[in-house]
């Protein structure tokens, strides 16, 4: 889309990617793609490591399901998507800001593994049936954290989507 920001990391995912359904039943996986330099020491002769990126992504839909089912804790990851900042309060009162990713594109990295790839079929009718289309109904649960009703209108609702899924 124009104007986002997309990026690409390499990273090992930190757990095993969690799969939740909004109130309307469209999937949303997420997960954490850890990442850190590595330099090598001459004077010390041995790696270094630096300092660590964690970054909070999210997978919707059928891909959201194709992580869960495909990948694991520790998983050497390359992924691709767009680039999201979300402001909100803490209900101490604090302002935050975070940075997330919605991943478009997701899959091992076969520089120190090897994958068996197994093509899905196409069951995907929403488009067809009418079905979810990408609003913001404001009444669905946040899918990162049970009980907590999702925010509406503007950015916030910590630790969460606004609404049931991006806007693409």
């Amino acid at each position: 889309m124009s104007g986002e920001t997309t990026i690409t990391i390499i990273g090992n995912l930190t757990a095993d990617p969690e799969l939740r359904y909004t109130g309307t039943g469209t999937a949303v996986a997420g997960f954490t793609i850890a990442n850190s330099s590595r330099t090598y020491n001459k004077r010390l002769e041995q790696w270094e490591d630096g300092e660590a990126l964690f970054l909070r992504c999210s997978a919707w839909r059928d891909l959201a399901e194709h992580v869960c089912e495909s990948l694991t804790r520790g998983t050497h990851v390359i992924a691709s998507g767009r680039l999201r900042m979300r402001t909100y309060d803490t209900a101490e009162g604090e302002r935050r800001t975070v940075y997330e990713m919605t991943v478009d594109e997701i899959g091992p990295s076969l520089r120190f593994a090897t994958a068996e790839v197994k093509k899905t079929s196409r069951t995907r009718t929403d488009a067809a049936s009418g079905g979810n289309s990408g609003g913001n109904s404001g009444a669905e649960a946040d899918p990162w954290h049970t009980g907590a009703p999702a925010s509406t209108g503007t950015p916030g609702g910590a630790g969460g989507w606004d609404g049931d899924e991006p806007p693409f």
